[in-house]
């Protein structure tokens, strides 16, 4: 079967979702949904967001130049959902939404309390990229939950239950690790 090239993105699907945070030169704080994201360097730590043209999430960003990426977990669902309705400039979406602002540590965005994981970010640079605007982060400091950590140092999948956006209002939650395992040929 095949499909309008521009659906691409419902099959790369599930993808990890975060709650971008910003603040705006008159010190309201915004909070969106996104899952156009990603790392792209260990060393300097970057990562990628994309972000539609209107968002009142990238005139945030352009006026301070720093975000906050916040992983959300299965529990929060319905309030992660509360914030990707629109809403009009100055609008405390994340007392809206029922979550908490937490004072970063290195950028004036706040992160969330429920957030399992924040990453705060300076913007590195940007790149208009057909109808989204490629947004390239320095993580400038990492804060996650203790509780979320496995024996091994590395994130415990089912105990963070980070959202996974599948399309539309369908999300997922990643259940179990599995390892590969070498293929016949390679023994």
């Amino acid at each position: 079967m095949e499909l309008e090239p521009k659906k691409f993105y419902k099959f790369l699907s599930p993808r990890p979702t975060v709650l971008l945070t910003t603040i705006d030169r008159e010190n309201n704080v915004n909070a969106a949904p996104f899952s156009f994201v990603m790392p792209i360097s260990i060393d300097p730590p970057l990562l990628a967001v994309s972000i539609g043209m209107k968002h009142n999430t990238l005139s945030d960003i352009h006026a301070t130049r720093e975000f906050v990426i916040n992983v959300p977990s299965e529990s929060m669902l319905d309030r992660f959902w509360a914030c990707s309705q629109e809403h009009p400039p100055g609008t405390d979406v994340l007392k809206l939404a029922g979550l908490t602002q937490v004072p970063s540590s290195k950028v004036l965005a706040p992160s969330v309390g429920e957030c399992n994981i924040c990453l705060e970010c300076f913007l590195e640079f940007e790149k208009q990229m057909g109808d989204h605007v490629l947004l390239v982060g320095n993580v400038v400091n990492l804060a996650v939950k203790g509780e979320i950590i496995g024996p091994d140092g590395k994130i415990d999948i089912k105990k963070a239950a980070s959202l996974m956006h599948i399309s539309g209002q369908k999300f997922a939650v990643a259940e179990r690790e599995i390892l590969p395992r070498p293929l016949d040929n390679q023994k």
